[in-house]
């Protein structure tokens, strides 16, 4: 009986000097990546993750807001997502002036694959604007983060990125979460949503996350086949021209659908009047590009985990601000469904993780 009980305290001290240890480890390495990189790094790193932690839901909540206070018009706020792509143009260009980098050649097969893009990031920011019209933000939100399933899915096929037990693992948890808010369906709709529109928005936000996942992938193989490199201002040129085309498809189908009209009468029944309806747009248009940049830069600067971490914690964020700020109703079943995204993402980032076996295997 005393021998067992020793043997418990054993290894009860063995666990605790292992995790002491971890944690030990950590830290040193931590600390070795701060002092190896200059300070200015880090400021450039912490504003970039305060772009994607701040600007992406804030670009979510607001198409939510133009929805809810008399917007009605789904051309319009997938127009917004685009408006912006001056934004990171007036980025780049000074990296050719100061940084003695030149613009990567244009040829056809480039010029085509940032067109088709461009068509794809239209379609896909204007059945984001169908969901947002029908769903809640936090609904909305969650059910977007099954755009890394079709990531994962589409990176497997078209660039033959591995996928290991892990990340499989991740793919299946995520689809649990989804199937938990269709099951929960009546707890978060909205009065003046009909079923079959709450309906409709979940299959555009889902068909939305699966096109999402296609742009990702395509937009490697660009890289991989096309520009053969990698680096801060050539992934800049491809979400200026991508944007830019996006903005061109949208703004037609603005045209087309008379939607530029109708701004005016719009703003005149906007719920706060016609200075609560530009601001809404106006920020929608900052926000969506510099959450985009904020991203762009955390590959860079960081890695692709850091990043997938971010991406991770902006989810839960987004659902929590459009609680407290919209009042969005929040069932346990949609609190669950929120708990199991969050453990699908930390799955597919261990997944990932250069430092991961299972990312070697």
């Amino acid at each position: 009986m005393l021998g067992d009980r020793m043997e418990e305290e054993e290894e009860v001290s063995s666990g605790s000097s292992s995790l002491l240890g971890w944690v030990s480890k950590v830290k040193t390495m931590a600390w070795e990546a701060y002092k190896s990189k200059p300070i200015s790094r880090w400021i450039l790193l912490f504003l970039s993750t305060l772009g994607m932690l701040v600007a992406f839901p804030a670009s979510s909540l607001l198409s939510r807001v133009y929805f809810a206070n008399g917007g009605t018009s789904k051309w319009i706020i997938s127009w917004v997502a685009v408006a912006g792509w001056p934004i990171p143009a007036m980025i780049l260009f000074p990296t050719y002036l100061f940084f003695k980098t030149s613009p990567t050649p244009l040829n056809l097969y480039l010029f085509l694959s940032y067109v088709f893009l461009g068509l794809l990031s239209a379609a896909d920011n204007l059945m984001y604007a169908y969901a947002y019209a029908y769903l809640p933000a936090s609904t909305a939100a969650l059910l977007a983060s099954s755009s890394l399933v079709f990531s994962a899915l589409f990176g497997f096929l078209i660039v033959k990125n591995r996928l290991n037990g892990s990340i499989i693992n991740a793919i299946v948890i995520i689809t649990a979460a989804v199937t938990l808010i269709a099951l929960d369906s009546d707890s978060d709709r909205y009065p003046s949503i009909t079923n079959s529109q709450y309906i409709w928005g979940f299959v555009w936000d889902i068909l939305g996350s699966a096109l999402h996942g296609l742009i990702f992938a395509l937009s490697e193989l660009i890289f991989v086949k096309f520009l053969g490199r990698r680096s801060l201002h050539v992934v800049l040129e491809q979400q200026v021209m991508v944007s830019f085309f996006a903005f061109v498809f949208t703004t037609i189908g603005v045209v087309v659908n008379h939607d530029f009209q109708g701004m005016v009468s719009e703003a005149k029944t906007f719920e706060g009047g016609e200075t609560a309806y530009n601001l809404v747009l106006i920020w929608g248009v900052i926000t969506f590009q510099f959450g985009v940049l904020g991203a762009t830069a955390v590959l860079f600067l960081a890695s692709t985990v850091m990043a997938g971490v971010l991406n991770a914690v902006r989810v839960p964020l987004t659902s929590i601000a459009a609680v407290i700020l919209l009042h969005d109703p929040m069932s346990g079943f949609k609190i669950l469904s929120l708990v199991i995204t969050f453990w699908g993402f930390a799955s597919y980032i261990y997944g990932t993780s250069p430092g991961s076996k299972l990312s070697r295997s």
